[in-house]
């Protein structure tokens, strides 16, 4: 049940364009609310303390949490109005990251979402944000 994300035909930006750059997440719909993505530290994801560039951190952040906005949308394309972002532990090289997406809340034009990131028993970053519905 796991996918590469990033379908042609839908908004998944999991593998394609800056995605695929920095080398795609791994992801999984558990239920109506919740999801799954994995990934990797790799060299080009670390700064130069050799640790995961926040960049990166952010950018599973947001792909997860947008690809979930996209799939309780019913498909719809979703854009990123507000996320923030709270670094709590550093990331290595080699270590696998998997992000936990919760939908909290959808309305007709907005999703409310969370997003836990952690490596092994370890909280990497937490994240909220708002997505935007867009009209078709």
């Amino acid at each position: 049940n796991w996918h590469q994300c990033m379908i042609k035909g839908n908004m998944d930006e999991t593998k394609s364009g800056y995605s695929a750059h920095v080398g795609g997440l791994i992801g999984k719909k558990l239920d109506d609310s919740n999801y799954e993505y994995h990934c990797e530290v790799k060299e080009i994801h670390l700064n130069t303390a050799k640790m995961a560039h926040g960049g990166f951190l952010m950018f599973v952040a947001d792909t997860g949490m947008g690809n979930a906005a996209h799939q309780v949308s019913g498909n719809k394309r979703c854009v990123t109005i507000s996320l923030e972002m709270k670094f709590i532990r550093a990331a290595s090289l080699g270590q696998k990251l998997l992000t936990k997406v919760k939908i909290q809340r959808k309305t007709n034009t907005l999703v409310f979402i969370t997003s836990k990131i952690s490596s092994s028993e370890n909280i990497v970053a937490t994240a909220s944000g708002i997505w935007k519905i867009l009209k078709s």
